[in-house]
């Protein structure tokens, strides 16, 4: 679990990302776990928009995020979920 500190942290440095994953009628299937968890892996902090089309709550998207990636939800703003999890090998944010 994170901190207050560490989110405050995280949600400064996500505050320039731009979302690189859309969820949209289809919803949160296994194909955008997988990849989610690849970028996670990648870059340790992602920003997932949600479409006007989607049908499920972003809470219950950020949930399914969060479970399918094993990641930690930072914030969920707007239509904006971003989602962080400590990489393996690529490790690059130091946590506070």
């Amino acid at each position: 679990m994170l901190t207050g500190k560490q989110k405050r942290f995280l949600r400064s440095e996500a505050h320039h990302l731009k979302p690189i994953f859309q969820v949209g009628k289809i919803g949160v299937n296994d194909n955008m776990i997988t990849q989610v968890n690849e970028a996670l892996e990648k870059r340790e902090l992602i920003k997932v928009s949600i479409l006007q089309n989607c049908l499920e709550d972003k809470d219950t998207v950020a949930e399914q995020l969060q479970q399918g990636t094993g990641s930690e939800i930072v914030q969920i703003i707007g239509n904006n979920i971003v989602l962080y999890k400590e990489s393996e090998e690529n490790k690059q944010i130091q946590l506070p």
